[in-house]
Parts: C-alpha cells; sequence; structure tokens
C-alpha cells in the first residue's frame, strides 16, 4: 500500500476528509492543510479524477531527520526514487523549510536533487540520466527538522482547481476547488434550487451542476501521473470509463446564475458549456436588487466582492443590504464568502454559523443562514 496525501485549502480539512471517505479510501488522517490516506496506484487514478475541493494529490515516499546537509543529501539518497522515476524521468525538486536548521531553500533544492541523481544512477545503472521522458515534481518539505519526501501526481503547473472549462475567468475568480468545497458544505441538494446572484465566470453555478450530475471534476483534463511507467494506461481507460457510466444524465438540476455585467454572464454561460453542463444552468444579466427568488426553499451561495477583492466599501455595504433585502424568505438558505468582518450588520441578520476558510491568501469568513427546511414528501 502507498501513503497518500490529499492536500486542502486551510478550513477545508473536513470537507476532504468526506470526500476520501466517500471514495472509499482507507487509514485516513487530518493534518493542517493535508488529508492523509493509504491506498494502491488505482487510489491515485480515482482521487485525481473525482476530488472536487482537495487541491493536489502527492505520494510520500519517505519521512527522516535532518538537521545538517549531509544528513539530508544521505536520507534523501536511501529513499527509493527509482520505484517511481525511470532513467529518462524528468524531475524537479521543489523545498519547503520551516522552523529546521537546515533552512536554504536553495540549497536544499540543489542537495536533494544531486542525492535523487545519485540514487536513479545507481539504481538504472546509468551513468546519465537524460530527463526527456514523463514529468515528475519533488518536493522536500522540513518541518522541525522532519523531512517529508514526496512527488506530485496531479502536476505542478495545474492542480485540482484546474478543471478544464475556465479559460478565462472574471476579476478576482473563486477557485473551482473552494466553488465546489462551498456546496459541499451547504445543505443543497440536488432536488433544491441553487442561485447565485453575482455569479461572475460561473464557477459556483457550474460546481453545483457537475456535482448534480455526478460528473467527476477531472473528467476532462490531464495529470502529470496518466504518462508515469508506475500507473498502467489500462487503470487510466478503466477509470474513465466508469466516470463517464456514472453521470446521471437524468437529473435535472435548477440551477441559476445572473450578474450585473452582461460580459460575465456570456463567459459563464461559454464555461458552462466547455464543462458540459450548460443544459441545466439557467444565466441571465441582472443586478442583484432585481432578483426574483424562482420558488420557496431555494439556496443561494454567493462570493461577492469585498475589500481585498473588488469594489469600494460604501457600494459594498449597499450590496450586502441588498442581499438581506433579496434574500429575506425565510425559507431560503443562504451562504456567503467574504473578508468583511461587518456583514452581518449590513446584511441585517447575525449568522446561524460562520466558518474561517482562506480564499488564496485571503482570510475570510463563511457566513450561513439556515432556511427552513422544505416538508417531507
Amino acid at each position: 500500500m502507498l501513503d497518500l496525501v490529499a492536500t486542502a485549502a486551510f478550513g477545508l480539512e473536513a470537507v476532504v476528509k468526506r470526500e476520501c471517505a466517500a471514495l472509499g479510501f482507507s487509514g485516513i488522517a487530518v493534518a493542517d492543510g493535508q488529508i492523509n490516506f493509504v491506498g494502491t496506484v488505482e487510489d491515485i487514478v480515482t482521487a485525481n479524477l473525482w476530488l472536487r475541493s482537495a487541491d493536489r494529490v502527492l505520494v510520500r515516499i519517505s519521512q527522516f531527520t535532518a538537521v545538517t546537509f549531509d544528513e539530508l543529501f544521505e536520507g534523501t539518497k536511501a529513499l527509493p526514487w527509482s520505484d517511481w522515476i525511470p532513467k529518462n524521468g524528468k524531475f524537479t525538486v521543489l523545498a519547503k523549510s520551516v522552523k529546521s536548521q537546515v533552512g536554504s531553500l536553495s540549497d536544499i533544492q540543489s542537495v536533494a536533487k544531486k542525492a535523487i541523481a545519485e540514487q536513479l544512477k545507481q539504481a538504472h545503472k546509468t551513468e546519465t540520466l537524460p530527463e526527456t521522458g514523463a514529468e515528475y515534481t519533488v518536493q522536500i518539505a522540513l518541518l522541525k527538522n522532519t523531512v517529508t519526501a514526496t512527488i506530485d501526481t496531479t502536476g505542478l503547473k495545474a492542480g485540482l482547481h484546474k478543471r478544464g472549462y475556465r479559460a478565462r475567468a472574471t476579476d478576482a475568480p473563486l477557485k473551482e476547488t473552494m466553488a465546489a468545497a462551498l456546496v459541499l458544505l451547504s445543505y443543497w441538494k440536488p432536488n433544491r434550487i441553487l442561485l447565485d446572484g453575482m455569479c461572475g465566470s460561473g464557477t459556483i453555478p457550474i460546481e453545483t451542476a457537475l456535482i448534480a450530475k455526478n460528473i467527476a471534476p477531472g473528467l476532462n483534463r490531464g495529470f502529470a501521473c496518466e504518462n508515469w511507467e508506475r500507473i498502467p494506461q489500462k487503470i487510466w481507460r478503466e477509470a474513465k470509463k466508469n466516470a463517464y457510466a456514472a453521470i446521471n444524465t437524468f437529473v435535472e438540476p435548477l440551477v441559476f446564475g445572473s450578474d450585473i455585467s452582461q460580459a460575465a454572464i456570456e463567459l459563464a454561460q461559454h464555461n458552462a458549456a466547455e464543462a458540459g453542463v450548460d443544459d441545466c444552468i439557467i444565466f441571465e444579466q441582472k443586478p442583484l436588487e432585481k432578483i426574483t427568488l424562482p420558488a420557496d426553499y431555494g439556496v443561494t451561495i454567493c462570493n461577492p466582492p469585498y475589500g481585498e477583492r473588488l469594489g469600494k466599501i460604501d457600494e459594498i455595504n449597499t450590496l450586502y443590504k441588498n442581499m438581506g433585502a433579496v434574500f429575506k424568505n425565510p425559507t431560503w438558505s443562504v451562504y456567503v464568502l467574504t473578508s468583511d468582518e461587518f456583514f452581518e450588520q449590513s446584511f441585517g441578520k447575525k449568522a446561524n454559523a460562520k466558518r474561517k476558510l482562506f480564499n488564496g491568501n485571503i482570510k475570510v469568513d463563511y457566513y450561513q443562514y439556515h432556511g427552513i427546511r422544505p416538508p417531507k414528501e
């Protein structure tokens, strides 16, 4: 079995843990910014294809202690890199160091790169490493002198938030992984209305529709490990075949997105088409204060402008007041992601709950207003 890691934005660890459990992974344990589990190469494929709110999937090679560069070199060289990286593998080394005696990141990268190269040369019985093959991103992370060595299976240039449907975005876009997490943290279910009155490039409605139709978020993109010798192509073919078969083509979710900008709406419509969910989202150019709720017992999830992102303070406060007026229907549940600590005052109501998250490097709160639940059928 392999030691695997799904990294996550701070505050979303519990969401990713639930996803890992739902996918049937075992040995799940949570730490800051990551979910650890054990699995097979098949599970690497499954995690990359299906995790909606995780950032990346890593293989943990090992951990050891190093307080000098000699110990870092010898410890790194002793690891079985050749189990993963072939003779022609192209490998990049990234470094992190927190509260450790070995602190220079450039030196850590250099020493680790040399150590890995030495191990690969010995294992593959060669004097040269052409590095013309598949790409492997190694991370050497030191925390309090403990070295954790991992390989990124997702890919250096494209984390799991890169679904493949959003070639362009509006200003200050919300990551797809965060948007999916906001939906998973809400009371929304596929049989309930979802409305985003400030949808921008459409990320929240699109992620909602992907969840409703059970479309694997990684189905329309590539991953670094797709080209690895360690993971046979037949595993990828079977996993993608099963993912396509799992799509619920019969569900008809009620998803709405609106925005004051016509350009944003056109972009959202384009992105929804690229994601294959344009048939179940109604987009409309409309200012927030003109929104009419389509029915009772709906859910609104939105990521409105806030100080660090966009807009002026007075305009933002007015926007929040308008939100309070539009969504005063007690049967509606309201979820808002913002860094504005005075949001509740402008909105006009204290939230039932709020969750601290990070949108990029910005500390935010996810305000949650729980509406009256719909009657049981």
